[in-house]
């Protein structure tokens, strides 16, 4: 059952999109694959765009999207890396909607089996589960490399009395190590801290909320040494002990200044 906002827009959105020639299909993934679309809930739609003028629709796609219904406001996701995002805000009812345009030479480049709401000549269901789809996986030697280095960082950001910046690095740390970490843990989709609440045991809960802060340099250091203590709990590859050593000296070095 979906929304009445989210069941007008597919049905105001979709034959208007059908309607332009030069695209070949439209599909919905994200939280409609997981069969978890409430109120609060985004669009997450894709657009499949004919190889010979996707230059073209890429240009025009602010003006197509108006067409789909009542448009607020919308801009292109290079801030996410993902260039041919279109985020878009309508209303009334507000509504979020993400549009990614496609060039269907790229179909093969997926991290989900979107669900085909509507298509032109069978060229995406013969096309899209030819190569499999997996959402990232958290890495964790990606993580360990990197998360000594964001707690220096955010040390330092300590040190200099940049609270607001500190505050800022150890949401970072929670969305980026965190979070994907207990979501896959559990079976869910590792995506940063959405729905962490549904999925983490009261623990893992407990532990993240330690690792919030108020604006304050001592208990910014209290959270960032939670945060360090809640990493080697959750931690399944060790990497470079000497660093973790130093950096592990320059927190008492920090707590010795704020003293």
């Amino acid at each position: 059952m979906l929304p009445v906002a989210h069941l007008d827009f597919f049905e105001n959105a979709v034959p208007r999109l059908k309607a332009d020639p030069h695209i070949l299909g439209v599909a919905i993934g994200g939280s409609f694959l997981l069969d978890a679309i409430d109120e609060y809930s985004d669009i997450d739609l894709v657009v499949y765009i004919d190889p010979d003028h996707y230059q073209a629709v890429l240009t025009e796609r602010a003006t197509i999207v108006q067409e789909t219904g009542p448009l607020l406001e919308s801009f292109s996701g290079e801030h996410v890396g993902e260039s041919r995002l279109l985020i878009c805000l309508f209303g009334p009812p507000l509504l979020h909607v993400d549009l990614k345009f496609v060039s269907v030479d790229d179909i093969a480049e997926k991290v989900e089996y979107p669900v085909i709401l509507w298509e032109r000549d069978d060229v995406i269901s013969s096309q899209i589960n030819l190569t499999p789809a997996e959402f990232p996986r958290p890495e964790k030697e990606w993580m360990e490399k990197r998360f000594w280095i964001w707690v220096h960082y955010a040390a330092r950001k300590i040190g200099r009395g940049e609270i607001f910046e500190t505050l800022d690095s150890i949401g970072f740390i929670r969305a980026n190590i965190f979070g994907p970490i207990i979501l896959e843990k559990s079976g869910a989709r590792p995506q940063g801290l959405q729905k962490v609440e549904l999925h983490a045991s009261p623990g893992e809960i407990m532990k993240v909320k330690n690792t919030m802060a108020v604006y304050d340099a001592r208990d910014c250091l209290r959270a960032l040494q939670e945060s360090v203590d809640f990493y080697r709990a959750l931690r399944e590859t060790r990497g470079n002990q000497a660093l973790e050593k130093m950096i592990t000296a320059y927190l008492d070095h920090i707590e010795a200044q704020l003293s």
